[in-house]
């Protein structure tokens, strides 16, 4: 379990919908850290692989070898070809546990709520109807609507994949969160202040 004093929230969310946004919203709010990308630089440093390896897979899946997620040692001593996709996501599960044992911390994606199930979370999915999410990520990436369209529903398909099969669940589905919530109808800010309402009335964040 994490130490008493400690908050810890985990985001999911759709392509597009601005989960990070809200991610360092909430951070910003509560004085917590985020982790998004810095998980693979974390990860990389303690493996002992390179940075490139974990950037090139994260939250994506391709064939690996199944038996190894299972029966590998920590690290393994493997040379970085011989890696798969279960060994690098064990590193990467490493890494977000020791994390959530020794702060506070906000964790978005790569199945956060599956790895530190069996501690005292706050789960989130953030999602956003596509139009929405269409316009956010055309801005943001200067393409068009249509390309953007294209990219968010590869996006989505990759994540899906990923979480779902590492955690045996289904990525966005309720029963997996503690809170789904639309970012559309409250925006970015708002978004980020109803979840830390909804946490402090669940007593998920104190």
């Amino acid at each position: 379990m994490t130490d008493e004093g400690n908050i810890i929230i985990n985001i999911g969310r759709q392509f597009g919908s601005g989960g990070k946004s809200i991610a360092v919203e909430i951070g910003r709010e509560l004085g917590i850290q985020v982790f998004d990308r810095e998980i693979i630089s974390k990860a990389a440093e303690e493996s002992g692989f390179s940075k490139e390896l974990f950037e090139k897979n994260d939250e994506k899946r391709s064939l690996f070898r199944f038996s190894s997620f299972f029966g590998a040692e920590r690290f393994g001593g493997a040379h970085a070809a011989s890696v798969g996709d279960d060994q690098l996501f064990k590193i990467q599960s490493e890494v977000i546990r020791d994390i959530a044992l020794k702060q506070s911390a906000i964790f978005v994606g790569r199945c956060s709520n599956y790895i530190l199930r069996d501690m005292s979370c706050l789960d989130v999915f953030i999602k956003a109807p596509m139009e929405d999410r269409v316009g956010r990520v055309s801005k943001r990436e200067g393409i068009p609507e249509e390309e953007a369209q294209e990219m968010i529903e590869k996006q989505d398909r990759t994540r899906q994949t990923f979480y779902n099969f590492f955690s045996f669940g289904n990525w966005g589905q309720a029963s997996d969160y503690d809170l789904c919530i639309d970012s559309s109808l409250l925006g970015i800010e708002g978004t980020a202040r109803f979840i830390i309402e909804f946490g402090r009335k669940s007593k998920l964040i104190r």
